[in-house]
Parts: C-alpha cells; structure tokens; sequence
C-alpha cells in the first residue's frame, strides 16, 4: 500500500504554471520562484511546501497563493505590496507604502509609481519607516496618489519644496499646488486642464485654484 501511494503521488508531476495577479512583476519571475522551490517537480509537494514554509523572497510581491487547477497545473495568484512612492537614493530606487514603510529596493523604476523629491534622510532600513523630518508628508502622498487614481491622471512625480510646498510632474510640465489645501478641487480640474496643454513645456501655477477662484495660469518655459 505504501509503495502504491508512492507510485500514485510521482503521477502529480507539475507541467503547467498559470499566473495570476501580476501588475509591477513579470510572471517568469514568479514562474521562476516556482521552478526554484524544492519539490517544486510535484504538484502535492509543492502544494504543502508552500503552506508550510510560504515563498516570500519575491521583490514587489506580499504572498502567493496556490491553488490545484489539475494533477499537472497549479494556479498561482499574487498579491502585490502596495507602494506608495519611491525616493532615489545611491542610483536605486527605495519603494515604500502610504505609511513610510520601506518595502524593497530596486535598481528600476516602476511605472505608475511616483518618485518623490524634497524627502530629506540620510539612511533607511528595510521594513522600517522611511527616516524624514515630517512624517505628516506620507499622509499628502497618499492623498495625491489617491486622487491620481481617482482622476487617472498621468504624473510622473512628486516634489515637496523646502516651504512644504507641493509640485507635481507631468511630462514636461511642472504643476504648482500650494500647501496641498485645495488638493481635492484642484486635482479634480488638473486632468482637463493638462489636456490644453499637451505638448507644452513649462510651469502651470494652480496654488490659489479653489471652489471659489478656478484659475490657472501657464508660463511657457
């Protein structure tokens, strides 16, 4: 009977790996995480390998869930850490989540992710909270990626001036918002605005833009 399960368990050989989840990370990364892992040839294995000991050394990736599809395939989903910004620091890039959290560090820049600029530190550590004078400053990047989602606005980054002022890139256009008190309003015009503008160079002033006052001004550079 022993050598009966045995025989009945080399049937589940692993031949096929579906991939779910993927936004910042390629598949044939966590294919290759997959493939990596002992036992990683057999699907039942692999299955309780990782429950017990999950895969957790993947850049940019929370967990990974797996389920059987079949005796030859699995199902991989993964869940993605959610990043809020990242700060350039010694020519890589230093990703971390809307409370200042460091998540990983990597020499490539992720679209969809803003750099931020105007974040004064001098050293970091992973999985503790990035080391800034004004910690009030996550609580204005979150708000803005927020709002950039909600708008589907295009901004390449975020810049924070010694006056706590705040300065949004967008291609070639740098966008003047003030102390970020009208944020809402003033986001929810950008994108309309930014659309008369295409193709330009220069600086859009929207500071004292506000429910009461909805003007802007662009100065070609």
């Amino acid at each position: 009977m022993l050598l009966a399960g045995v025989l009945y368990l080399n049937t589940y050989k692993l031949k096929n790996i579906k991939v779910s989840g993927c936004v910042n990370v390629d598949e044939q990364t966590i294919i290759d995480a997959i493939e990596e892992r002992s036992f990683s040839s057999n699907t039942v294995l692999l299955y309780l390998s990782n429950k017990f000991n999950p895969i957790d050394d993947i850049p940019f990736v929370a967990k990974l869930e797996i389920e059987f599809i079949s005796k030859n395939e699995i199902s991989v989903i993964v869940y993605e850490k959610s990043m809020a910004g990242c700060v350039e620091y010694m020519d890589q890039y230093v990703y971390f989540d809307k409370d200042g959290i460091i998540l990983d560090v990597s020499s490539r820049i992720i679209e969809g992710v803003p750099c931020i600029k105007g974040l004064s530190f001098e050293s970091w550590e992973m999985g503790e909270k990035l080391p800034i004078d004004d910690t009030s400053k996550f609580q204005s990047i979150l708000a803005i990626t927020q709002l950039v989602e909600k708008y589907e606005l295009d901004i390449d980054g975020i810049k924070f001036t010694p006056e706590n002022e705040i300065i949004l890139i967008h291609d070639k256009i740098t966008i003047e918002l003030g102390s970020g008190e009208y944020l809402e309003i003033q986001m929810m015009n950008l994108g309309s605005i930014l659309e008369g503008l295409e193709g330009k160079e220069g600086t859009l002033y929207m500071k004292d833009f506000n429910s009461d006052n909805a003007t802007a001004s662009f100065s070609n550079k």
